[in-house]
């Protein structure tokens, strides 16, 4: 009887986290947007962390390559593809292209 709870405790919790990201969706890159107004989640949470608007040539960087992970902590903003492509570069060198890329891989207990 007891897992029954859990079970229906469990449904309902998945639904309410549902519900509360209906105003965004996953595109097909994998990155958050609003449904709105098509912007990516993650330049308007840089923008808000800067306090002005982005230019169109600033690129977001995910640190920790998890596109879902808007937090203001985990962006940063760099002038253009070419200095976010260097970051790249220098952290390939050091982990390789997978880590680079993607990021650490997730382990598994």
């Amino acid at each position: 009887m007891l897992n029954f709870f859990r079970k229906k405790l469990l449904r309902i919790r998945n639904f309410k986290a549902r519900r509360t990201n209906e105003k965004t969706y996953i595109d097909t890159k994998g990155y958050r947007r609003f449904k709105d107004s098509d912007i990516s989640v993650h330049r308007w949470m840089a923008s808000k962390k800067l306090g002005r608007p982005l230019k169109n040539k600033e690129v977001v960087h995910h640190k920790d390559r998890n596109k879902l992970n808007n937090s203001p902590d985990n962006l940063h903003v760099f002038a253009s593809q070419k200095e976010h492509w260097e970051t790249h570069k220098q952290d390939a060198k050091k982990y390789g292209w997978k880590y680079s890329l993607k990021g650490k891989p997730k382990t598994r207990y």
